[in-house]
């Protein structure tokens, strides 16, 4: 240990790495690309999967997305082109007969002109009902989501998110309890929620019974969100809640146009699958690179020693053990190695900082448990390497050495 303080030990190496700098920089420059290169793609894998949840985490995993569109094929009677509605009794035949149903959520959606004093506003005006906020999670800011006493007396309610808040609203204005017109109608307002991006940020909700009412919608509605238990294939319960929709509305078995869905499980799935692969394929990637940087180190080492044969042969003169010489060249190829994966890791932090910066992706960060390893392995193999050349630096005898030109 006394040798690593020694500092004729460092000046040794700090000469070796200024005589030849070209050399230095292209032996660390392995080590370096694959340290930076891992830290990188595991940061982007990250933030592709925290921009996803951000998107869509809101919402239950295994769920769907069903609207009714036009027939495209004839069947008992009825003719190509029919417009399909959805009806409330569908959902209760949904509940009823499909297996592995958790949720089943009708909703209506509109645009709508909403009005606080002398600020207004063109919104999203949305149909619901309380077991929304089961399928995608509201984080209220203020007060409540709707309740079912709101959808059971009909209630003249609204929750709005925080976009149409910010716009309507001043800062630090109290909003709950207070009314907005919506299309002249005017609706408490009972609960403030932080919008995420799949649905937008300037959304307000009111009952679906007072929507169905307000619009004149009767029992219909334009879709629904259908959630399957989590043991259940969302896939097949898609596949069955279509199937007795077809029979239900007279639609063609085939018939593959008469119901538009959006299988939110089903993208989930894929883009797991994705992360997994991407993150499989950068560790695989990360520590072949690693490896063949340490390699490049161990090779340009042994150059060094060939190109040094003269000056060990004199150290070996003068008395130095193969000891001192075997660690002096560990030494070297262990320093050049950590040099490389610090300035890697640096390299690959600053990148991941620009990539958050512009907002290309959602918080790209790499944790720093999975730094250590990497970074530890790269030590490792490092110091690993440096034994061949230190090992053909304690062979060659002295005379021999000496004798080198």
């Amino acid at each position: 240990m006394k040798f690593l303080f020694e500092k004729d030990t460092w000046q040794e190496i700090y000469g070796s790495i200024r005589k030849n700098k070209t050399r230095t920089a292209i032996t660390i420059f392995g080590a370096f690309w694959g340290i930076l290169l891992l830290v990188g793609l595991l940061g982007a894998a990250k933030g592709i999967e925290n921009s996803f949840n951000s998107m869509f985490g809101d919402f239950a995993t295994n769920s769907v997305f069903i609207s009714g569109s036009r027939t495209s094929m004839p069947f008992k009677g009825f003719q190509e082109g029919r417009q399909i509605k959805l009806t409330t009794r569908d959902v209760d035949l949904i509940r009823s007969e499909i297996k592995g149903i958790q949720f089943v959520v009708p909703r209506n959606a509109t645009g709508g002109q909403v009005t606080n004093g002398f600020k207004t506003g063109n919104f999203t005006v949305f149909g619901d009902f309380p077991l929304l906020d089961k399928v995608q999670k509201k984080k209220l800011t203020d007060g409540r989501f709707l309740n079912q006493k709101d959808i059971n007396e009909n209630r003249k309610v609204c929750v709005i998110s925080d976009g149409i808040y910010k716009e309507l609203f001043d800062k630090d204005e109290e909003a709950v309890g207070t009314y907005l017109k919506v299309s002249n109608i005017s609706y408490q307002v009972v609960g403030v929620y932080k919008s995420g991006r799949f649905e937008g940020k300037n959304n307000l909700h009111i009952p679906f019974s007072t929507f169905k009412l307000v619009y004149n919608q009767g029992d219909k509605f334009q879709w629904m969100v259908v959630t399957g238990k989590q043991e259940f294939d969302i896939v097949q319960v898609e596949a069955d809640v279509k199937l007795l929709l077809k029979n239900i509305h007279n639609i063609h078995p085939e018939d593959n146009r008469a119901f538009r869905g959006f299988n939110l499980g089903k993208e989930i799935s894929k883009v797991t699958g994705f992360l997994t692969g991407m993150q499989f394929l950068t560790w695989f990637v990360g520590i072949a690179t690693l490896i063949a940087g340490v390699f490049a180190i161990g090779n340009i080492l042994l150059i060094t020693v060939k190109e040094r044969t003269k000056e060990i042969g004199i150290r070996r003169a003068l008395g130095a053990t193969p000891g001192i010489v075997r660690q002096q060249i560990i030494l070297e190829s262990l320093f050049l190695t950590l040099l490389a994966g610090s300035l890697g890791i640096i390299a690959g932090g600053l990148i991941l900082m620009l990539i958050d910066s512009q907002d290309w992706l959602t918080n790209p960060t790499v944790n720093i448990p999975i730094i250590l390893i990497a970074y530890s392995v790269l030590v490792f193999l490092g110091t690993l390497i440096g034994f061949i050349p230190a090992y053909m630096a304690t062979i060659v005898k002295p005379i021999d050495a000496l004798r080198e030109e």
